[in-house]
């Protein structure tokens, strides 16, 4: 079992920044490729970030590539995304998940994911 706890939502204005950060515990954090997940109310989940187990490969969404940066610290066991110019169709619950999974990060999303943690919700007022 990995346990995946998320902080750094809160309200923000268009055109602003946040940080979320993902600790992670249970389970060898170097041997799980991760990855971010959001879901906006009245829409589907929609993957949006994955990295691979020791972080030198990203993927991005197109809706957000050139904005987030996706990082991860194994020696802190901790998961990251930098949001910048955020908008409001950025709002949603921000969720990061854990795929057991040493190959390309990429796998999170289209094979799906074996872990997620609850979530922190993000609000960008217009």
């Amino acid at each position: 079992q990995v346990q995946l706890v998320e902080t750094g939502g809160g309200l923000v204005q268009a055109g602003g920044s946040l940080r979320l950060s993902c600790v992670a515990s249970g389970r060898t954090f170097s041997h799980y490729a991760m990855g971010w997940f959001r879901h906006a109310t009245g829409k589907e989940e929609e993957w949006i970030a994955a990295i691979g187990w020791n972080g030198d490969d990203t993927y991005y969404a197109d809706s957000v590539k050139g904005r987030f940066t996706i990082s991860r610290d194994n020696a802190r066991n901790t998961l990251y995304l930098e949001m910048t110019s955020l908008k409001p169709e950025d709002t949603a619950l921000y969720y990061c998940v854990a795929k057991s999974w040493r190959g390309t990060g990429y796998a999170i999303a289209y094979d799906g994911y074996d872990y997620r943690g609850q979530g922190t919700q993000v609000t960008v007022s217009s």
